[in-house]
This record gives structure tokens, C-alpha cells and sequence, in this order.
């Protein structure tokens, strides 16, 4: 069961099936909306409905899929766009709001303070935010997968420190929010993703990049 200290709110829009997601304060009804993709005017409209102020926008990563709704939505709330300053500079939007921050640096939203964990592997800034008990991991952690590291900037070894080293020793307790509708639920416990997911099982690192990545040395 989500805290209801925080508000959370996941919407799968784009033909990537990408999760976006409001995250935020109930006292004040502040939220920040990570990773805007595909339709800003339904993001909107739905802050509009449920009474919410956007007073900034976290990024996971910076992948188009995950920013391509940026400018615009940022053209309707001049408001702060906080990216891991260890992102590759090629995916780092390009605009004026922009924000970078440090790695493991926390954020505000109202009374809440967010934590950010950097998790580098599939791009070299990705970062999960954790709050409460909601750990929202973009493309780091998906539900039994993880994301792609054949890409410009990805990094197989970091991938396997992120997951191994960074999210394993988190609490069982924590619910799993992914950046893609990629499994077979839209989020799930941590502890349970310990004992299903296929890329947590690895019994060492050479392990995880021989059968998990396909990399053979």
C-alpha cells in the first residue's frame, strides 16, 4: 500500500508504453512530474482535475522517450527540470529551466524530501528517486527486466553495481515503480522482484554480463 503522506500517480502514454508519473506533497498538493513524454495537455488536465500545482519536473534519465515533452510542458509551467549532472551531455535537454544536480543529491517537493540514488548503466545518469515507501526507477529496474545497455553511454558493468550494490541492499518492503509497461504487473514489491526477476539473480558480476547481457570475454 502507497504512503499517504505522498501523492502518486502512474500514466502509460507513447507508443514505448513509457510510465510518467506525478509524485508529491498531499499537505500542499505539490507534485512534480517525472519524466514528461508524449501528451503534455493530458498531463495537464489531469493535475488541473485533481487540484495539483506542478512546481517541478524530475528526470530519470534523458532519453528522448522520457524528455520529449519537456519544452512544452515547461512552456506551460516555468518551473525547475532537475537532471543528474552525470548525464551524457548528448541527452541532456537543452533549455534554460534545467537543473543539474549531484549525484545522490535529495529534492523538495512541499514538505517532502525526495532521494535520489544514481544508478548509472543504462545511460550515465540515470537516477531512481526514492520517497516513502515508492522507489521509482525509470529504466534502471523494470518488473523481472532491467534497462537496455547496448546503447551510446551505457554501461553493462555499471549496471550490475546499480542493481547489485545500489538497489538490492534496499528494503524488501519498498513498491517498484518502473519507466516502462514492460512486466507483468505495473509495479511490484522490491522484495519480491529479489526473488523473481531474472536480472537479480546473478551469483557474481562475470555471472550477469555472461548470462544476463550476453557479454562474452
Amino acid at each position: 500500500m502507497i504512503s499517504k503522506k505522498v501523492i502518486l500517480k502512474q500514466y502509460e502514454l507513447g507508443p514505448l508504453q513509457n510510465f510518467l508519473y506525478f509524485l508529491g506533497d498531499p499537505a500542499t498538493k505539490e507534485i512534480a512530474v517525472i519524466d514528461p513524454a508524449w501528451n503534455v495537455d493530458f498531463l495537464i488536465r489531469e493535475a488541473k482535475k485533481y487540484g495539483f500545482t506542478i512546481s517541478s519536473v524530475f528526470l530519470t534519465h534523458g532519453h528522448p522517450d522520457h524528455v520529449n515533452g519537456l519544452d512544452a510542458l515547461l512552456a506551460k509551467c516555468d518551473v525547475p527540470a532537475y537532471i543528474c549532472s552525470q548525464e551524457a551531455d548528448f541527452y541532456k535537454p537543452r533549455h534554460k529551466n534545467l537543473k543539474k544536480i549531484k549525484p545522490n543529491e535529495s529534492l523538495q517537493i512541499g514538505q517532502l524530501s525526495i532521494k535520489t540514488i544514481h544508478t548509472p548503466g543504462h545511460s550515465p545518469g540515470c537516477q531512481c528517486f526514492l520517497v516513502e515507501n515508492i522507489l521509482i526507477c525509470g529504466d534502471t529496474l523494470f518488473i523481472d527486466g532491467c534497462g537496455r545497455c547496448d546503447l551510446p553511454g551505457s554501461d553493462p558493468n555499471q549496471m550490475y553495481d546499480s542493481l547489485y550494490k545500489k538497489l538490492m541492499p534496499l528494503p524488501d518492503s519498498l513498491i517498484v515503480f518502473s519507466g516502462h509497461n514492460y512486466g507483468a504487473s505495473e509495479c511490484d514489491t522490491l522484495g519480491n522482484q529479489k526473488r523473481t526477476n531474472p536480472y537479480l539473480q546473478a551469483s557474481s558480476q562475470e555471472d550477469f554480463l555472461v548470462t544476463r547481457m550476453g557479454i562474452f570475454r
